[in-house]
């Protein structure tokens, strides 16, 4: 019989693409039998193997934090499967019950939660030091009683630092990327696009100020695609730039695929003001990387050390709209330089940041928590 497992997220959406798309799917072909537990508005259905069974989606906050959680733990009971691998920091009392219901537990980490607290617009300033504090000690003991924490990153995996961390690193999928009416480098309209949650402090007003001192010399359009993140600041106004800026909305997976098959660059401009923005590995760089696109990055240690060993892309002050628009205008000047940058970049996702090696490693942390025969 099949090993059952069982998925639970009470933030993320049902077809996240770490959670379903990568980690998911590539449990169910390496032959689980894989169920998703996560808020979702349309029922229950299967798809690739994957079987999503849908909670209430939480009108709010408040909500998420109480009957989204019963919610979830209730489901997950009912389920009795095999091994429970959760995805949020807020469902680790849940993962202490199910391990002293004898069940094999994971905890998956995608974020720095600690040193994301300063940047949760949500919480009062003076509580960002004491939410801080709660999470890392919440992450230290409860922890203990999970099999294995899944680290999503080298500096989360040293911050649990022990025998049970197993890294299985975001990086995109091969294929997802190889888009058939990709447009020819040369022949694209000038467009750079910002992928992902929109928020002040990703640099959308820097990106749309240095947008709007290009066109004055070249023409060029800015597109943003995603939503809004959840209790993230936002003054940006697209109407103030005209039709230089375009807002999408969220993007499926299929979408995101076909946007950065007509652009020229990709945009990674965090602002330098949360440690995990410093520390975290840029899962939209790797994406714009894995499409052949030239990236302008901000100019971190960690982005640098990608950007600079895969000759992929330019770095600038995430700050500096000024030395953006510069960067942004010499790759449009020069295509044939930015086509070898985006050639650049995917040769490093093919033979280093892919997410069929990192499967092969969540695969193999599996294994180790069944019995042997």
């Amino acid at each position: 019989m099949p090993c059952r497992v069982v998925h639970l997220t009470s933030v993320h959406y049902a077809f996240d693409t770490r959670i379903f798309h990568k980690e998911c799917k590539s449990l169910a072909s390496a032959g689980y039998k894989v169920t998703l537990i996560a808020p979702h508005s349309e029922g229950d259905h299967t798809m690739d193997g994957v079987r999503l069974r849908s909670i209430t989606l939480p009108r709010n906050r408040r909500e998420r934090m109480t009957s989204t959680i019963a919610a979830v733990y209730q489901a997950a009971v009912r389920e009795n499967a095999d091994i429970y691998h959760f995805h949020d920091p807020e469902l680790i009392p849940l993962g202490v019950l199910l391990k002293l219901g004898g069940k094999k537990v994971i905890y998956d980490v995608h974020e720095d939660y600690a040193g994301n607290m300063k940047g949760k617009e949500w919480i009062p300033r003076l509580l960002h030091g004491p939410a801080a504090l709660a999470v890392n000690v919440c992450e230290a003991t409860l922890t203990q009683a999970c099999d294995r924490v899944v680290a999503a990153t080298p500096t989360i995996a040293e911050k649990f630092g022990s025998a049970r961390t197993r890294l299985v690193q975001n990086f995109p999928r091969l294929r997802e990327f190889q888009h058939s009416d990709a447009l020819p480098y040369g022949q694209r309209e000038a467009i750079a696009i910002y992928i992902g949650w929109l928020g002040d402090l990703v640099g959308i007003h820097e990106m749309a100020q240095a947008v709007e001192l290009v066109v004055k010399t070249l023409p060029v359009r800015l597109i943003l695609g995603g939503g809004v993140l959840p209790g993230a600041k936002m003054t940006f106004e697209v109407g103030r730039y005209g039709g230089l800026v375009e807002c999408t909305g969220f993007l499926n997976r299929r979408q995101v695929a076909a946007l950065t098959a007509r652009a020229r660059v990709g945009l990674v401009i965090n602002h330098p003001t949360e440690r995990n923005a410093v520390n975290a590995w840029p899962t939209k760089l790797f994406e714009y990387m894995a499409a052949g696109l030239p990236v302008i990055a901000s100019d971190f240690p960690l982005y640098r050390r990608i950007v600079e060993s895969a000759g992929c892309g330019l770095l600038v002050d995430p700050l500096n709209p000024a030395a953006l628009a510069e960067a942004l205008m010499w790759l449009l000047r020069n295509p044939a330089q930015a086509e070898a940058m985006g050639r650049n970049g995917r040769c490093a996702i093919e033979e280093k940041y892919n997410w069929e090696r990192e499967a092969e490693r969540l695969v193999a942390a599996y294994a180790e928590l069944l019995p042997v025969h």
